[in-house]
């Protein structure tokens, strides 16, 4: 088990100090582009050297390495790291005939880079290290610190999840019909029935321990399934329904990661059929577009549900009114191919 102290993220809502998701930010040219903060705590002179995934996972931790005495290591999934920075680096290659080149966006373009800014900037020398698993990346750092937090009693770990939009991967996975042809706004995602989501990027990090005491939620079972088989997707819900949650239990509500892609929405309708009938359906992918750790948003946005004990409207699937939600079930499925269950508590 695994307890979520504190909790913050940089997304293309409203999801960073004052927080408000009443009111949707619409995408710009077919993408949902990160709010980015001012940043304040990161000199300005090391900022100007961050690519954009580099300053979301910093600047999304900064808030966390000023209210935590101690940490004890770091953890970060992201789907591809810094891709931006990357490509100046190869288009550098061409240019320069592999002469001299610079080494800023070499160092910030390595899929580690956001681990290791956050803990060059916190001068922790402690556990670190970055998960990059495509769309169970943040599910992988997860586990990760559930295993340190086994073995080492006591500790305190940043977890993350980061990745950004770039031109460059933003084309490829176009040209791979990972998104929408048409321009539509985020309301209408989930009336759509085309293939391809939204493009979304984001930072979310958490402060998470063993300790119980003053935890925003806690985080009891993750599982995952890397599979395009809806018989076997069926059947790891169903055991992960009985193994976690107790007979005369209930799901409070379940968050689902519909995007409005019409291939992968027979996944979600298995999944919320298996539920006990008039269970809660929310949805989040039009507020955070599709990406590679949406999933992280998406426990943020758990954590922010209970301690509000409330829903925004604009994300129910259903007239069915969710109040005071303890128990939430996350289900997210990147590109037909990668699925995970995440059973968050209210603590």
């Amino acid at each position: 088990m695994l307890y979520i102290h504190q909790a913050y993220c940089i997304s293309p809502q409203k999801t960073f100090q004052d927080v408000d998701l009443q009111e949707l930010h619409e995408p710009a040219e077919k993408r949902l582009l990160a709010i980015e903060p001012l940043y304040d705590g990161i000199p300005p002179g090391v900022l100007r050297r961050m690519g954009r995934a580099v300053r979301m996972g910093a600047g999304a931790s900064m808030p966390i390495i000023k209210n935590t005495a101690e940490l004890d290591g770091i953890i970060i999934g992201t789907g591809k790291g810094g891709m931006e920075d990357c490509i100046k680096f190869l288009n550098q290659i061409v240019q320069y005939e592999e002469g001299l080149l610079a080494p800023g966006n070499f160092v910030q373009s390595t899929s580690n880079a956001v681990a290791a800014q956050v803990g060059m900037m916190s001068k922790n020398r402690s556990y670190n290290t970055t998960h990059v698993h495509r769309g169970h990346a943040f599910e992988n750092a997860l586990i990760d610190a559930v295993m340190q937090l086994n073995e080492f009693p006591g500790s305190n770990y940043l977890l993350g999840g980061v990745d950004e939009i770039s031109d460059f991967d933003y084309n490829i996975e176009n040209l791979d019909g990972a998104y929408k042809q048409e321009s539509i706004s985020s309301k209408d995602l989930y009336q759509t029935d085309t293939p391809g989501s939204i493009a979304g990027e984001g930072a979310a990090t958490f402060l998470v321990n063993d300790q119980a005491e003053n935890a925003i939620a806690c985080i009891n079972a993750v599982n995952m399934l890397h599979s395009q088989d809806l018989a076997q997707l069926e059947k790891l819900l169903q055991q992960f329904i009985s193994t976690h949650i107790p007979a005369g239990e209930k799901i409070d509500l379940f968050l689902s990661g519909e995007s409005g892609d019409n291939r992968t929405l027979k996944f979600y309708t298995a999944c919320e059929s298996l539920l006990p009938v008039n269970t809660p359906v929310a949805r989040f992918k039009h507020l955070s577009g599709e990406y590679a750790t949406a999933s992280s948003f998406a426990v943020w946005l758990a954590c922010y549900i209970m301690q509000q004990q409330k829903v925004p409207g604009n994300m129910m699937n259903g007239p069915v009114e969710v109040l005071a939600p303890k128990t939430i079930l996350l289900y997210n499925n990147y590109k037909g191919l990668q699925h995970s269950f995440i059973l968050i508590r209210k603590n």
